[in-house]
């Protein structure tokens, strides 16, 4: 492909399709009208369908007169003993999943609103929380207006509820609505066929986003080339703390952490269902990565481990993501890893030692425990040893090119490019236009310049993170700045195109940004494109030969259980007493579990018995001993399953 000036037809739909595309989105405003699902003012005193979040604690859940805004009655959380108790709305008994829904209401405390809408839901056992909105602060109504909501088949016990404070709380006007699906634009060019033969194209999702018709419609026309997990493949989401200190207790081992990919699931079942190759975000990393992980026993407030027990950590942290995924998910193809990430400063120097929660971004429990960025180095070779067959191991960085961070990043590449452990550099590329092009950070010859360096290390290099920040509240100029800084920066990346394997866009619509104030995407909060996305297509030429968009698997059942392919079982050298009871006790127990991950991780210090690896074997008789057959045993031990696989 070239870029030459504009093509003809392509230039045409353009003009059309974007001719209002510069006015700021305006969030919640589809064009369909919601639909009213429930509608609660609390005028008949009913207050049935909310419950108590907390369970047995003081908290009473009443209609009450003394506050209202419209009519006279409103819900009252009375009592309440804990800030995280409050009142709460299940959805999972009531809509349906893979929709999205709008809540609205507003809320009160008795004497002053200190409070936030959070959302709670649970899968393969463990429960995970988020804040919808917070800063509901002030002494009266609070709006919480149009705020989108949606859950899998996969989770359960999903809730919408208030807390914060430990005042009463008033609600009223609680609404939910269902979000209409809205048509995208079909006559703009899709950016994978575009450029999908000379770098993947692609985005990041969470699993609400598959609940959006409107938002999938986007990633299947543009972004069908790579999905990266936002967030539920980083180590706060894949580290199940009660697995690893009921695993401590088992056996007296704290040097084998117990994961779950019950999180990323969602997400993982779409890229296997829909042949979509995933991007690994992300195994070492200071910043969303629980404290406890670097104490003994994996307690909070537990001393810190020594280096040596935090690289055999390490090593089986990385062994059993690794092998759990792929066990997992066999037919996906996991092509790249983020393995490190953000581990220099922008002066090139290590981040400081420190606990996440009191410390701060600036603060790293891996420095805490072995000084410096000497984790660096271990943690890619773990990644090359267990990582599957064509995955591609990268460190990852955001003001990459800056001069400082820019400098260190090269001197660590080119010493783990000598041993053999890395593949390629990520650029996360989180840029800002501001409101000039003089002004915008980087500059296009400062980003150029960063693709020059580290094109020169003969490593391959992707874009990981791709957005650009306007001013807030932009005006129709500040887009206008955006999409020229846009065509700016990916002229520079096309023209590296060479040396750069995959382009990925930190989301798909503005709303659902992590920066949503400052509009980053090159789509709108209506779906639309935006004068960015032309900026970026404009003067390109369709290829002609063009990426296919990848077949649509059949949808299987929602499993966490690993889809291997049939074979035919082989006699195994003992017979088997009792499925499951690796460690002859004559129970099928989570000790079977644990000992089978022993032996996997420490077959030196842990080895079982001819007859415990005959029993043990569940999932594949005769094919060898692998996690799968620990996950299934825990999954027997939790009632998760009535029976293990070689015995349904």
């Amino acid at each position: 492909m070239r870029k030459s000036h504009i093509t003809k037809v392509m230039a045409m739909a353009l003009a059309a399709s974007l001719a209002v595309g510069t006015a700021p989105a305006v969030y919640a405003a589809d064009t369909a009208e919601p639909k009213v699902v429930y509608s609660f003012d609390f005028e008949d005193g009913d207050v049935s369908a909310f419950t108590n979040r907390g369970g047995d604690d003081t908290t009473e859940l009443s209609a009450s007169k003394d506050a209202a805004v419209s009519g006279e009655t409103a819900l009252l959380a009375s009592g309440r003993s804990e800030s995280w108790n409050g009142p709460a709305f299940r959805l999972d008994d009531k809509l349906e999943p893979y929709t999205e829904y709008y809540i609205s209401a507003k809320i009160k405390g008795r004497y002053y609103t200190g409070a936030m809408m959070s959302f709670q839901y649970t899968v393969d056992g463990e429960t995970k929380y988020s804040n919808l909105v917070q800063n509901l602060n002030g002494s009266d109504w609070m709006s919480v207006e149009r705020v989108k909501v949606s859950f899998t088949e996969d989770m359960e016990g999903v809730y919408v509820y208030f807390e914060g404070g430990s005042d009463d709380l008033f609600i009223d006007d609680f609404v939910v609505e269902e979000v209409p699906a809205v048509e995208i634009e079909q006559d703009i060019p899709g950016l994978a066929a575009m450029f999908g033969n000379d770098f993947k194209v692609g985005t990041a999702l969470v699993p609400g986003n598959l609940s959006s018709r409107s938002t999938m419609d986007l990633v299947e026309k543009h972004f069908y080339q790579s999905l990266t997990a936002g967030n539920e493949m980083k180590p706060d989401s894949v580290l199940n703390k009660a697995a690893c200190q009921a695993y401590v207790e088992e056996t007296g081992d704290d040097t084998v952490p117990q994961i779950s990919f019950g999180a990323a699931k969602p997400l993982l079942n779409y890229c296997r269902n829909n042949n979509v190759p995933m991007r690994i975000h992300t195994l070492v990393w200071h910043s969303q990565t629980p404290d406890w992980f670097f104490k003994e026993n994996y307690a909070d407030d537990g001393e810190w481990v020594s280096k040596e027990k935090m690289l055999l950590r390490m090593e089986n942290y990385i062994k059993v993501f690794f092998e759990t995924l792929t066990e997992l998910y066999p037919t996906v193809d996991f092509y790249a890893c983020d393995v490190v990430n953000e581990a220099w400063l922008e002066d090139g120097k290590p981040r400081q030692p420190g606990e996440q929660g009191s410390g701060g971004s600036a603060k790293s429990a891996w420095v805490q425990v072995f000084g410096d960025n000497s984790f660096i180095e271990p943690a890619f070779t773990y990644a090359r040893k267990y990582a599957p067959e064509g995955c591609k191991l990268y460190y990852n960085d955001y003001n990459e090119y800056m001069d400082g961070k820019m400098n260190a990043i090269i001197d660590m590449a080119k010493d783990l490019k000598e041993k053999g452990v890395i593949d390629g550099i990520g650029m996360q590329s989180h840029l800002d236009a501001r409101q000039s092009l003089d002004a915008a950070f980087p500059s296009v010859a400062m980003y150029n310049n960063a693709l020059n360096k580290y094109s020169e290390l003969g490593l391959d290099i992707q874009v990981t993170e791709l957005d650009v920040t306007t001013p807030e509240n932009p005006k129709d100029a500040d887009f206008a700045v955006q999409a020229a800084y846009y065509e700016g920066i990916w002229d520079a990346i096309y023209a590296h195109k060479d040396n750069i394997s995959a382009v990925i866009l930190w989301g798909v619509t503005d709303d659902q940004s992590w920066r949503a104030k400052q509009y980053p995407l090159l789509f709108d909060a209506e779906y639309k494109a935006k004068e960015c996305f032309k900026s970026i297509v404009d003067g390109y030429e369709m290829p002609e030969v063009i990426p296919t968009n990848p077949p649509v698997i059949p949808t299987e059942p929602a499993t966490t259980e690993p889809t291997t392919k049939p074979v035919e079982p082989t006699t195994p050298v003992v017979e088997v007493t009792l499925y499951g009871d690796a460690n002859g006790d004559d129970v099928v127990s989570i000790a079977d579990a644990a000992a089978i991950l022993q032996a996997i991780g420490n077959a030196d210090k842990y080895e079982l018995s001819e007859q415990g690896k005959a029993n043990a074997d569940v999932c594949n008789p005769g094919g060898g001993l692998t996690a799968a057959d620990a996950i299934a045993i825990q999954k027997l031990d939790a009632k998760l399953i009535d029976s293990l696989p070689v015995t349904e």
